[in-house]
């Protein structure tokens, strides 16, 4: 199975911020870095052991070398990197980012599974200063669904429902994770997204996802 590039001129660069631990070969990240070539990872250091503010300082360097708009595909504790960077960067660089995908953020409050998620708490609750979405799965066993509805509530995103896969990470077996192909092509571009990925989700599914997007209300 294979991802198609909706690339042209004004196609931003896709930057993905992995959460706890990276992404590994089998993450849906992994596959559009190696399909995509406007895909590019951020670097974050210390992926074990992660420092908030050395996660945020490294996503604005990588935000700062590339030459053009930006989208943010994050996941997991990358998420929330990309709302404390946006909470902080108050200057030109957050111009750049033109939507941010934010998959399966987890409870980094008083809930927070692992302790190491502790140190991104508590929360940001500042709206985002550009287009987002939230992806939450039902059985994310990192947060509950109705707490990721509200941290969407939080963010001004809009909020997707992902269905029943887990933590949406290389464990949920989604291969190229066809329905986050098209919620990046909705942010990529508005207008024409759901022309675009028709051929590649499925007409049947694209309405579905259509269906299943809502703002987190």
């Amino acid at each position: 199975m294979t991802i198609h590039p909706l690339s042209d001129d004004r196609t931003p660069t896709i930057l993905t911020v992995p959460g706890l631990m990276n992404s590994g070969p089998g993450h849906w990240q992994s596959l559009w870095e190696k399909a995509l070539p406007d895909c590019h990872r951020v670097e974050l250091g210390s992926w074990d052991a992660p420092r908030r503010n050395a996660w945020i300082t490294n996503l604005g360097h990588a935000i700062a070398r590339i030459d053009g708009p930006v989208i943010l595909a994050a996941h997991s504790l990358g998420c929330h990197a990309v709302t404390w960077w946006a909470a902080f960067e108050t200057g030109q660089l957050r111009d750049k980012v033109v939507g941010a995908l934010l998959v399966a953020p987890p409870e980094v409050d008083s809930g927070a599974v692992d302790r190491r998620l502790v140190g991104f708490g508590p929360t940001p609750k500042d709206l985002l200063p550009f287009p987002s979405i939230v992806v939450a799965s039902r059985d994310d066993p990192y947060i509950a669904f109705a707490n990721a509805r509200r941290l969407a509530q939080f963010w001004g995103s809009q909020f997707a429902d992902a269905g029943e896969c887990g933590h949406i990470n290389a464990e949920s077996d989604l291969d190229e994770w066809r329905f986050g192909q098209f919620l990046l092509a909705r942010l990529r571009n508005p207008d024409t997204a759901h022309i675009a990925h028709a051929s590649v989700l499925g007409e049947e599914a694209r309405r579905s996802a259509e269906m299943t997007l809502r703002y987190g209300v």
